[in-house]
């Protein structure tokens, strides 16, 4: 799973390389307004004829990326660091697909990171019971529960918690690192 959406990761940071030198902060309102310059991000990329671009960038799906990662002042996260630090890693790895492999590995690591960020505390699957099985004769009963035993065990983990570091992290906001250019990358 986190692999797939790490190759998705590298797609849309392949795709919007450069997007953020293309926004316009409009301070006429009450409320600044960003704008994304479409023309001048596909111009210079050499893009004006690309269809796809042309029509993911006028969806609504783009508007609310911009909405929500144009302003400049922001949490950041693995998606800005790959738009604004991996341009050069991710192009040289396009013909080995070995080094893209280990990428997208790192990436999934680290997007398990994110979303595990305690990973002593593990949930384990519970198997399904196969069909049939409330059938059999040979099933013992389900034990007593022990009731100081689980109080005690409570208090066990009450205590673990509390000595723990916080499960969330804060989300500390930064400026948002631009990268390189949008002119850099001209695609063919």
């Amino acid at each position: 799973d986190k692999e797939v959406r790490a190759i998705f990761l590298r797609l849309f940071a392949q795709l919007f390389q450069g997007y953020r030198s293309c926004l316009q902060l409009i301070r006429i309102h009450a409320e600044p307004v960003i704008h994304f310059h479409k023309a001048a991000f596909l111009g210079q990329r050499g893009l004006i004829e690309n269809d796809f671009l042309t029509k993911v960038l006028n969806g609504m799906a783009f508007a609310g990326f911009v909405s929500e990662r144009g302003p400049p002042f922001r949490t950041c996260d693995l998606f800005d660091e790959l738009v604004a630090f991996e341009v050069e890693r991710i192009k040289a790895e396009e013909g080995n697909p070995p080094k893209m492999i280990k990428h997208v590995r790192e990436l999934a690591e680290q997007l398990f990171k994110n979303e595990n960020p305690n990973p002593h505390i593990a949930f384990q699957k519970v198997p399904r019971p196969t069909e049939g099985s409330h059938l059999r004769v040979h099933i013992l009963p389900f034990p007593r529960i022990n009731e100081c035993r689980v109080q005690e065990l409570l208090q066990e983990g009450l205590a673990r918690s509390q000595g723990a570091p916080p499960a969330t992290r804060g989300d500390k906001k930064c400026v948002v690192p631009a990268g390189p250019p949008v002119g850099m990358f001209i695609c063919s």
